[in-house]
């Protein structure tokens, strides 16, 4: 059984930093594409960044870009998501998707695997 497991949430204050990471375990069939989606309340689960084994697709939304780093370990299915100049329309639930393919970790309907979520809490 496959199980995702995502740390490292809190309460900031903005202009400060979090690093997020996830864990994939039991899957069996190589390394997975990693990515990180945001939820706030009341709206749709949207993808922040996301990246495939050897770095070789790497994918960040237009807000998130320059102040958010995605990093998957060599080999591994374990990745990190370090967030820097955090603003308070950053604040969310924030899930770890794994997935099959950089497609399967863009978008929410197409996530083979999905962490619990771990809040984001960024006051201004």
């Amino acid at each position: 059984q496959v199980q995702v497991v995502e740390s490292g949430g809190g309460s900031v204050q903005a202009g400060g930093s979090l690093e997020l990471s996830c864990v994939v375990s039991g899957y069996t069939h190589g390394t997975l594409c990693l990515g990180w989606f945001r939820q706030g309340a009341g709206e749709e689960r949207e993808a922040v960044a996301a990246t495939c084994p050897g770095g070789r697709e790497i994918y960040y939304d237009d807000n998130v870009k320059f102040r958010f780093t995605i990093s998957q370990e060599n080999a591994q299915n374990t990745g990190y998501l370090k967030m820097s100049r955090l603003k308070a329309e950053d604040t969310g639930v924030y899930y770890c998707a794994a997935g099959t393919g950089i497609s399967k970790v863009l978008a929410s309907h197409l996530v083979n695997f999905w962490g619990q979520g771990t809040q984001v809490t960024v006051s201004s």
